[in-house]
């Protein structure tokens, strides 16, 4: 029988010492260890993914907060003294969990909002009694010079999925979230609603598409085969906006030349995101379903 411990039968061998054994000696340095990753994956003892995320642990180690970081005027926050309905305007168009409170400017971050804790303002009798001072939690504070790898393991020991990053004066310069952290390893973590950046449509099953509001109805017919009218509006959100005669808000569906169109994201101004179903693939689910010409 094979043993797995080294010759002083004292000692298990590491996995590395064991590669390094394999491929001729140990590495000396993070670059003959990536190179020794790679031989790993092209004798199929890694896979693609693996080795990728075995890079980004080791760049996680030299990275900074200020490389990662969402920027101030970026961030979408809430005011302290912000009404009710605004903040829960606010939370229904950005879809975010969590929000930094400032005070009269966004450089004096006062707390963190969880957008779960207005669940219990949403009906009338509470909305009344609604205090947001009575609502923040502590902000974590983190310099932008931190390296990414030890605010990682701070993030697991506190819990917490959110920190405010301070400039040398003591001022809010952005924020970073666990999910920012996690992305320099695993790679971008998408949400249901996510797609290419370069993609304007996206087939999500068999009469189920997304598509970005600013797609020009000339595509859209392109991708589908349609016939929607474009002599008035350039894009799918102005097709939107005409027909319910205003600016569109989250939920809401109009249906136009076979599609029913659902409104997935938009802010005060526009449409951002569209849901897009085939009524006619709807009808005939033997048909085969829409591809792209």
């Amino acid at each position: 029988m094979t043993s797995d411990r080294s010759s002083s039968g004292s000692r298990p061998r590491g996995w590395l010492e064991r590669l390094g054994q394999l491929f001729g000696g140990e590495p000396q340095d993070r670059e003959q260890l990536i190179e020794l990753l790679k031989e790993a994956r092209g004798r199929e003892l890694l896979d693609t993914d693996a080795l990728c995320m075995i890079e980004g642990v080791l760049q996680v180690s030299d990275q900074r907060v200020r490389d990662i970081m969402i920027p101030r005027a970026e961030m979408v926050a809430v005011r302290r003294d912000d009404p009710l309905e605004r903040i829960i305007e606010i939370a229904i168009e950005s879809a975010h969990s969590r929000f930094p409170v400032t005070g009269e400017d966004k450089g004096e971050v006062v707390g963190i909002l969880l957008a779960k804790d207005l669940l219990a303002y949403c009906n009338d009798t509470r909305r009344r009694t609604f205090n947001l001072r009575d609502l923040l939690r502590s902000a974590v504070f983190v310099p932008e010079s931190k390296r990414l790898n030890v605010l990682l393991k701070e993030f697991r020991a506190s819990r917490n999925h959110m920190a405010i990053v301070v400039d040398e004066y003591g001022s809010a310069a952005g924020l970073v979230t666990i999910e920012d952290v996690l992305e320099q390893i695993v790679g971008e973590i998408e949400d249901e609603h996510d797609f290419d950046e370069g993609a304007s449509i996206f087939q999500r099953s068999r009469r189920e598409f997304t598509a970005k509001a600013r797609t020009s109805i000339e595509d859209f017919n392109a991708y589908f085969g349609s016939a929607l009218a474009d002599d008035e509006f350039d894009t799918l959100g102005g097709l939107v906006a005409n027909a319910l005669g205003r600016v569109p808000k989250r939920g809401e569906q109009v249906e136009v030349g076979g599609f029913r169109i659902t409104v997935l994201r938009a802010d005060s101004r526009r449409a951002q995101l569209l849901g897009i179903e085939s009524l006619q693939q709807r009808q005939d689910e033997s048909d085969p379903p829409i591809r792209p010409n």
